[in-house]
């Protein structure tokens, strides 16, 4: 079933074509990894997706709706986690995923039992009653997937999902991933880390100056590096730029 489509989507900012004519389709499930060079287009992209931005020309449906003409509809099946997470410092973590639900129009008891099992997800503890002002920003990135989440979206939409966190809660956020594809949810994941694509996305699609260059799975972007003689990382280098060598001064 397919969740996300992009039909010949395009974004200008006066001169700049930020997305240029993007067209590409996701089906229920997957875990596709957005990957380009910072400036490529993957947060303007992003912001149509989850409407923050209006597209200057075409269409985008999630789950068979279209975002610009039922945005509140299209918004109740998606979750959101921005590269810069944000929480009111004097709310606790789980005042704020009452917040939350409470815009969700989710109530009643469900919704506590909803949060301890996000808590325990995330493996939050005793900091879900803190006040987010003391979180570092590795808990705070935890407290807004939680969020992200807590309505059980079908599409969960992340930018650069693992900024901020150390290797264990990178761990944990991978395997949080991996969980929910399994249960239906597609995730559409915006990256420069090949390394975070290569090792849980089911495909990944590569950007550059706002152009979708390729699309296909790790096994198939593969195969057309071998067929050059190329790494994935040297094939995803050499088609988003030279590659330069490092050299230091003298």
């Amino acid at each position: 079933m397919e969740i996300v489509r992009f039909e010949n989507v395009s974004k200008r900012f006066g001169n700049l074509i930020a997305v240029d004519s993007l067209t590409l389709s996701i089906g229920e499930g997957e875990i596709f990894g957005f990957l380009g060079p910072n400036g490529a287009g993957k947060t303007t992209t992003i912001k149509m997706l989850v409407g923050l931005l209006a597209p200057s020309s075409g269409d985008i449906f999630v789950g068979g709706i279209n975002i610009k003409k039922e945005p509140e509809k299209a918004k109740s099946i998606i979750g959101y986690i921005p590269d810069s997470p944000y929480i009111y410092d004097k709310l606790t973590g789980r005042e704020f995923l009452y917040l939350l639900a409470s815009l969700r129009s989710l109530e009643g008891n469900s919704v506590s039992s909803r949060i301890e099992q996000l808590f325990e997800l995330f493996g939050v503890g005793d900091w879900g009653d803190s006040y987010a002002g003391e979180y570092s920003h590795g808990m705070k990135q935890k407290i807004v997937m939680a969020g992200a989440i807590i309505h059980d979206p079908k599409l969960l939409v992340i930018d650069e999902p693992m900024v901020g966190l150390d290797p264990q809660s990178q761990r944990l956020v991978k395997d949080i991933f991996l969980l929910l594809a399994q249960r239906g949810c597609t995730i559409f994941m915006s990256t420069h880390t090949l390394a975070i694509a290569d090792e849980i996305c089911t495909r990944i699609g590569i950007i550059h100056q706002g152009k979708l260059l390729v699309v296909g799975t790790k096994e198939e972007l593969v195969e057309k590096a071998k067929k050059e003689g190329l790494t994935l990382e040297d094939y995803f280098l050499q088609l988003t730029g030279e590659k330069r060598k490092a050299f230091l001064p003298k």
